[in-house]
């Protein structure tokens, strides 16, 4: 007799036996909550998923979290850390073994909000992100805002208040953005981008009216939830990469967040961002409003001193003594006036008397007899020039002469007609000097008084 029926007789094989467990499990076990540490954490480098072990002090349970899951979580696991993890059993055929496909993680023991924090912190301040020899100083008196936060919310009502109240010459450029929810953080981060970009445009262009010296990137408190999109690293990389000064104010004093180490500096509350903003012109304004009381103060003291003084010395003996020694002035003031005065008189008259003589020595009889004579002389320098330059232009003519017949003597065309010629070749024109200078066949050229002839060489005879 069988051990085994028909039915039971055929064995299963691997696969289908591996299959059957996979789908027992995952009706089974559809939505699990397991609570453990984790071991052998690795997150691969091209897929992204992560892989890790949960366990207890009696076992062990493979885990696996894909990229699109793990994106959704907000902080990284680490081994040792202590979880609860959310997911299904199903079996990993290949190997037949069996594991959880997590679909939500959250540390025990501490919010996952405040391990992804300060995992978050700990890697950017590794990076240099939050450098102090990074921050920028603001501008001393800046002249146009940006603002990044909600439409809808008050921060910006409340900076416009701040602003407003606080300084006239200060504009705002709003751009809005929400600040919390999902993609919150992606909207800020392009707000800040937008603003720069509208920066750098201006700057471009040379429209310093339109350039931002600063931008306030907040929001009012909330809970962790609510400020989480300023704990984003998107939001923190933007700050930083910002050319304008960034001043973070999120949420209330006691609130910290991640764009609050990126920034450039710190504000409380959105409030106390734009009173930062406007605190240096009303301070300015103060010290000048303080230094023009002073100066008055001390004018009108110093008025009040010189006035007593004045009026001491017009009642002191002195002041008598000073009219004396005004009045011997000026009467040696009118002595010397008309002793100035005779002077003077006396001056004219020999002035009038120079101007006489002269008048007469202008008259027209003297100065026709003057005339005459430089006319005169003036006719015999000019024959005496004119003999002198015809001698000169002889001189010069005989020279030429001279100079003609020699250069007439020396020229070859005075040979040429003493019955010589000239003798060159046809290609290029150079002179014949030689009979060693020229072939049988070559053409050469002969120049004679009356013309040229061209010639053919038949034959050469050496003298």
């Amino acid at each position: 007799m069988s051990l085994f029926d028909d039915v039971e007789r055929r064995p299963l094989s691997v696969s289908e036996l591996t299959a059957q467990v996979r789908g027992a499990l995952e009706n089974r076990f559809a939505s699990v909550w397991v609570e453990g540490e984790i071991s052998n954490f690795k997150a691969h480098a091209s897929s992204g998923h992560w892989y890790f072990t949960i366990m207890d002090a009696s076992a062990q349970l493979r885990a696996t979290c894909f990229r699109g899951v793990n994106g959704r979580i907000r902080f990284r696991p680490s081994d040792g850390l202590l979880v609860r993890a959310r997911g299904r059993l199903t079996v990993y055929e290949p190997r037949g073994e069996y594991q959880l496909m997590v679909e939500a993680l959250d540390p025990v023991g501490a919010g996952a909000l405040r391990v992804a924090f300060e995992q978050l912190r700990d890697r950017l301040a590794a990076e240099g992100l939050f450098a102090e020899e990074l921050k920028r100083p603001l501008p001393l008196l800046p002249r146009r805002i940006g603002v990044v936060t909600s439409p809808s919310g008050a921060a910006i009502q409340d900076i416009i208040r701040a602003i407003t109240r606080r300084t006239r010459t200060v504009n705002i450029l709003f751009a809005p953005a929400r600040v919390q929810g999902a993609g919150a953080g992606a909207e800020i981060a392009r707000a800040i981008e937008s603003l720069n970009e509208h920066h750098r445009r201006a700057l471009a262009e040379s429209r310093r009216e339109e350039m931002i010296d600063a931008i306030i990137v907040g929001r009012g408190g909330g809970s962790t939830e609510d400020l989480w999109a300023f704990n984003e690293e998107e939001v923190a990389r933007a700050i930083r990469a910002s050319q304008i000064p960034v001043i973070s104010a999120v949420g209330h004093e006691t609130d910290f967040t991640i764009a609050d180490f990126a920034a450039d500096l710190r504000a409380a509350t959105p409030t106390a961002a734009a009173e930062l903003v406007a605190a240096r012109e009303d301070e300015i304004t103060a010290y000048v409003e303080t230094l023009t009381r002073d100066l008055v103060r001390g004018v009108r003291f110093r008025l009040v001193n010189e006035r007593t003084r004045v009026q001491e010395a017009a009642m002191s003996p002195g002041f008598d003594e000073v009219r004396t020694s005004l009045r011997a002035a000026r009467g040696r003031a009118d002595e010397g006036a008309q002793a100035l005065e005779k002077l003077m008189t006396r001056a004219a008259e020999n002035a009038r008397r120079r101007l006489d003589r002269a008048a007469c020595r202008l008259s027209p009889a003297h100065t026709a007899t003057r005339v005459a004579g430089e006319r005169a002389r003036l006719t015999i320098t000019r024959a005496k020039l004119d003999g002198a330059a015809m001698v000169k232009l002889d001189n010069a003519r005989r020279r030429l002469s001279v100079m003609a017949a020699t250069l007439d003597a020396l020229s070859p065309l005075a040979v040429v007609g003493r019955g010589y010629a000239l003798v060159s070749d046809d290609e290029f024109g150079n002179l014949v000097r030689s009979t060693r200078a020229v072939k049988i066949g070559e053409r050469l050229r002969v120049q004679l008084a009356d013309g040229r002839l061209r010639c053919r060489v038949e034959e050469v005879e050496e003298g």
